[in-house]
């Protein structure tokens, strides 16, 4: 038995969720208040303020006078801080966000003395595989957590190792982050307890000594526990106070052969809440679109703009990362609460956009007005396909779109918009009304290209684009006068040039620009690659081709001959659970059949085809009353729209799901049904794709489903599935589909009874708004056929380009002028490489450069080249610090070990 203990005073900090921040906040000003004065009162007391900066801001921020008596303690050790922001769902954000979490914790601890150099991770459900990457790159050697740890482990510390071989030793807190609580519940006992405690817990602690964290969710420690545990300490078992970082370092000594790979997301020693990952829906979409919006920005600034915006760039990373809380993101709070994290994630994505438009707007500055400028965010060429508002042809002819090199490319009609904006007939005496609808030369949201006055008649012509000068004040002295000469009824007629909504396909270098114009012209010769075509229930493009099933499935055939039969299927079941765990009810009777099925084709091609599947289920409106065993006799039809697209020179197929929710208490998820039965799956996300089993380990007080998180794509056989945001999957039918949740709605965060997991995971607290009830629910995605699987797909590389749409903005230099020459940015060849950042930075040592961040997603090594305009290079570790310089000879070359991550910053 151990004979000593170590006691870490701590809280762990919700920063929202059962209330929302500012509420918390409130109570975090007091519980810090309380510390501090503890600390200054009692020079053996030690604190360690959960591993997330967020909360010392959260209080700096209403408490700025005690900034000096934070760093004090700080730089006295006792006080640990960081090294995090907040402490983050590993799952529901990308890998890049999880770095910069990071970085701007291990930055805002430095400023106050120095951040606790421990990966910890308390009460997160579940770990990412390459976190022992992340923390070893970052110079951090140790870790400490909680939930996740197989039940391989039987003591108190493991080594955790990453895909690529990186490991952190880390601290298992077998008992949560609160085991020392129970000890001190009777403060003239705990000499007692403890010695109970130490008996009960004996065969983990080996000859180390115990660690008791005395700390638990929103509260400061009593400020009399160092005087208690002065007076319960004793020669047989000595009993030191410490912070979480002084106990790892100093006190725990003992060797550590316990190795644990990868993900962790173990059910045996505590509950992961593995329904987070799928509850309100809306937080996981526009996670992933702020992070996406946030990465173009960055993108567009380091390549393409003179101005430095890094402080609003800094804002909008905060923003995001501020709500990918463990509480935050997952869904997990009240209503209030997850509406103030969507607002927080808007409020990221609306900063960070101001940022991309305002970079892209200096090279737009010399693309004439009437043509446009397309931005690749990916580094490598490609052919992208935009869609622009363009001057119509004229009837007989045909639109054509040409480039700076003086290429022609094809174009695609979609629609054609209306040219009478309005026609009416008034009094002179009123017509004076009409000329001040015009700001200067806007009307109507377009500009006056010119007019025609005639007695008793007055028509505009709007263009996007006009030529020629306008007077407004001439205008009005022309119309007063044709009014006094010609009294009585006038017409007005507002007519725009004839436009239309065109696709067209541009080519476009590696993260560069590239400009084109759309005009009437001869059709260019047929591209190489095969285009879109239609018929009334099928599409191809010669790669893949979809047809529609009498039930409303798809039939898809890849590449590679491979067909996947009955995709689309939507099953339907009852949810009885809550914001952490799904629960079916007891006599779910789920529902996969549509009771009409109307296929209608939109697009024929070339460069796009596309059907609407519309589906209508009759869904139960809810749970039975007072019966959550059941659902209700009573059901809605409900019909599911599916846009079914192909496009020229895609492997894949994209699909779109949409519906207006009327059903309260149900998870609908979308099927793949696959050839054969597979044995397991793999899924993309955080610099990894892991691989699944068919079960998950259970042993503790939740029942282990094996529904698991994906992120940019999950495979399983010859089925590749490319994601728009993180989602929910599972391998049903004993391996013979793959299941991809579209909803999860519940009523509550927590209920008490679960019959899926033992105990409460919080209060019983009413979340209507977890029900989407009267929300459009909308999902994105692309299925890929491949007999090969994800590897063979080139899925990697596919995933990237599903996600990241090229941008497009209109040229402001005036119109009919040349095209600029194509511009190129930085190219990165390699295969299954990620690159998940190109952005600006600046050294004091060495001045500006760029940051691109690699991540080889694969498990054999991979040769990597950057090509650019850039002359020197060194790799830094993921804190930014300098490790060595790179050759640089017409470009860098480097080799990826499996599962690298790497970052080099590029000079020019």
């Amino acid at each position: 038995m151990t004979d000593s203990a170590v006691f870490v005073p701590h809280f762990h900090w919700d920063r929202e969720w059962y209330e929302p921040f500012q509420v918390f906040r409130h109570r975090l000003v007091a519980a810090l208040d309380t510390v501090l004065e503890t600390a200054e009162a009692d020079p053996g007391f030690r604190f360690t303020v959960d591993g997330q900066m967020a909360a010392v801001e959260d209080y700096l921020e209403m408490r700025p006078e005690n900034r000096d008596r934070v760093a004090a303690l700080v730089r006295e050790g006792r006080l640990a801080v960081g090294p995090w922001l907040i402490l983050l769902d590993e799952f529901l954000c990308s890998g890049e966000t999880i770095v910069r979490n990071l970085q701007m914790g291990w930055a805002a601890a430095e400023r106050l003395g120095g951040a606790m150099p421990i990966g910890y991770l308390p009460d997160m459900f579940g770990h990412i595989a390459q976190m022992p990457q992340i923390l070893a790159r970052a110079g951090i050697e140790h870790a400490a957590l909680w939930r996740g740890v197989p039940g391989t482990v039987d003591g108190h510390a493991f080594r955790w190792r990453a895909p690529d071989g990186s490991e952190v030793r880390t601290e298992f807190l077998f008992d949560g982050y609160d085991n020392g609580l129970d000890v001190l519940l009777v403060p003239d006992q705990i000499r007692r307890a403890l010695g109970e405690y130490a008996g009960m817990t004996a065969g983990r602690w080996g000859g180390d000594p115990l660690l008791a964290m005395a700390g638990t969710d929103h509260n400061a420690p009593d400020p009399r526990l160092a005087d208690w545990l002065r007076k319960a300490s004793g020669e047989e078992r000595p009993i030191t106070v410490a912070t979480l970082d002084e106990y790892i370092r100093k006190h725990a000594r003992d060797e550590v052969t316990a190795v644990v790979t990868g993900e962790l997301r173990s059910h045996v020693r505590g509950n992961i809440l593995p329904g987070v990952l799928s509850v309100r829906l809306g937080l996981k979409q526009r996670m992933a679109a702020a992070e996406r919006t946030v990465d173009h920005a960055e993108r567009m600034n380091a390549l393409w703009s003179g101005r430095d915006d890094a402080n609003f760039l800094a804002l909008a990373w905060h923003k995001v990362i501020e709500s990918t809380a463990h509480d935050s993101v997952v869904g997990s709070g009240t209503d209030e609460t997850c509406d103030q994290v969507a607002a927080r994630l808007a409020e990221a994505a609306q900063t960070a956009r101001a940022v991309r438009d305002a970079a892209l707007a200096e090279p737009a500055a010399g693309v004439p007005g009437d043509a446009y400028l397309v931005a690749n965010p990916l580094p490598a060429p490609r052919t992208a396909l935009v869609e622009v508002d363009v001057v119509a042809a004229p009837k007989g002819s045909t639109l054509v779109a040409t480039t700076a090199d003086g290429s022609a490319h094809p174009v695609q009609l979609v629609s054609q918009a209306p040219t009478v904006l309005s026609d009416e007939r008034l009094d002179a005496s009123q017509l004076e009304r009409v000329l001040r609808r015009i700001h200067r030369r806007e009307l109507f949201g377009l500009l006056i290209n010119g007019y025609e006055l005639t007695p008793n008649s007055l028509v505009f012509h709007l263009a996007e684009v006009p030529e020629g000068p306008f007077d407004l004040m001439t205008l009005r002295g022309e119309v007063a006068a044709a009014a006094a000469a010609h009294p009585g009824e006038w017409r007005v007629l507002t007519l725009a040039q004839a436009r239309a909504t065109a696709l067209v396909a541009v080519p476009v270098p590696a993260a560069g620009l590239a400009a084109f114009r759309v005009e009437a012209g001869e059709r260019p010769a047929a591209p190489a690659t095969p285009g879109a075509t239609a018929t009334a229930d099928a599409l191809s493009n010669g790669l893949v081709r979809v047809a529609v099933a009498a039930d409303g499935t798809l039939d898809v055939t890849g590449v590679d001959g491979t067909v996947l039969s009955g995709v689309g299927r939507l099953v339907d079941g009852g949810d009885r659970g809550d914001s952490y765990n799904y629960a079916p009810p007891a006599h779910d009777v789920p529902v996969s059949e549509p009771t009409r099925v109307d296929v209608e084709l939109l697009e024929s091609g070339p460069l796009r085809a596309r059907l609407r599947v519309t589906r209508v289920y009759d869904w139960p409106e809810a749970l039975a009353d007072g019966d959550r065993d059941r659902r209700s006799g009573r059901t809605v039809p409900t019909p599911v729209d599916m846009l079914v697209e192909v496009r020229a020179g895609e492997p894949f197929v994209r699909v779109s799901t949409a519906f207006l929710n009327r059903s309260a208490d149900h998870r609908l998820r979308l099927h793949v049904p696959l050839p054969v039965p597979v044995t397991g799956s793999a899924s993309a996300g955080q610099f990894a794709v892991t691989e699944r089993g068919l079960t998950a380990e259970g042993g503790w007080g939740e029942y282990p489903i094996p529904t698991f998180p994906a992120s940019t794509f999950v495979s399983a056989g010859p089925a590749t599935v490319l994601l728009d945001h993180s989602a929910e999957y599972e391998l049903v039918d004993d391996g013979s589909a793959l299941a991809v949740t579209l909803l999860r709605a519940i009523g509550s965060i927590s209920v008490n009874i679960h019959p899926l997991r033992d105990e409460p995971a919080a209060s019983e607290i009413p979340a209507p708004g977890a029900q989407d009830l009267g929300m459009r629910i909308e999902n994105r995605f692309a299925v890929l056929p491949w007999a090969a699987g994800w590897q063979g797909a080139n899925a990697v590389a596919l995933a990237d380009e599903f996600r990241g749409d090229c941008l497009v903005t209109r040229g402001t230099a005036p119109g009919g002028g040349p095209l600029p020459p194509d511009a190129n940015g930085v190219q990165v060849d390699g295969r299954d490489v990620h690159v998940s950042s190109i952005r600006r930075v600046t050294d004091p040592e060495h001045g500006p450069g760029t940051e691109v961040r690699l991540a080889a997603m694969r498990d054999t090594a991979t040769a990597v080249r950057v090509t650019g305009a850039f002359t020197g290079a060194t790799t830094v570790d993921l804190l930014g610090r300098p490790i060595a310089p790179e050759p640089v000879r017409d470009g860098l070359d480097l080799v990826l070990g499996p599962w690298e991550i790497r970052t080099v910053v590029l000079r020019w």
